[in-house]
């Protein structure tokens, strides 16, 4: 369990740094699912993760995860609580007046990411993992 905490660590440093460019770590169907926040979807592919990229990163000012936690959940996911911070473009909304925070559910299968969940509500996601009673 310890390779995919240190396999996601080595992604969201990347992510944290603002570096988007490298997808390896993907498996090529990977499902990209946008649970709750401004805009709700769910994306398929790197070419789906490519334009999820492209619209989070558009909508927003000074988009930026921070990681505040990691979590082994399993032998195949791993769970990074987060913080989002940014303005939208047209909006002008803060991202961090959102709420406490978010979280991201890697699911991990032979070596690649398979599905990401994204969740803008750290305590939905909690609560939706049976974390939280």
């Amino acid at each position: 369990m310890s390779e995919n905490l240190d396999f996601v660590r080595s992604i969201f440093s990347a992510v944290e740094h603002g570096d988007f460019s490298d997808a390896s770590w993907a498996d090529p169907e990977i499902e990209y699912v946008v649970v709750d926040g401004p805009v709700p979807a769910t994306y398929t592919g790197l070419a789906g993760l490519a334009r999820a990229m492209r619209q989070i990163l558009g909508a927003w000012e000074g988009f930026e995860t921070h990681v505040d936690e990691y979590r082994n959940l399993d032998t195949e996911r791993v769970l990074v609580l987060v913080r989002y911070t940014g303005r939208g473009r047209v909006s002008g909304l803060e991202l961090n007046a959102l709420g406490t925070g978010g979280a991201q559910l890697c699911h991990i299968r032979n070596g690649k990411v398979r599905r990401i969940v994204v969740y803008f509500d750290r305590e939905r996601a909690l609560t939706d993992l049976g974390l939280k009673g």
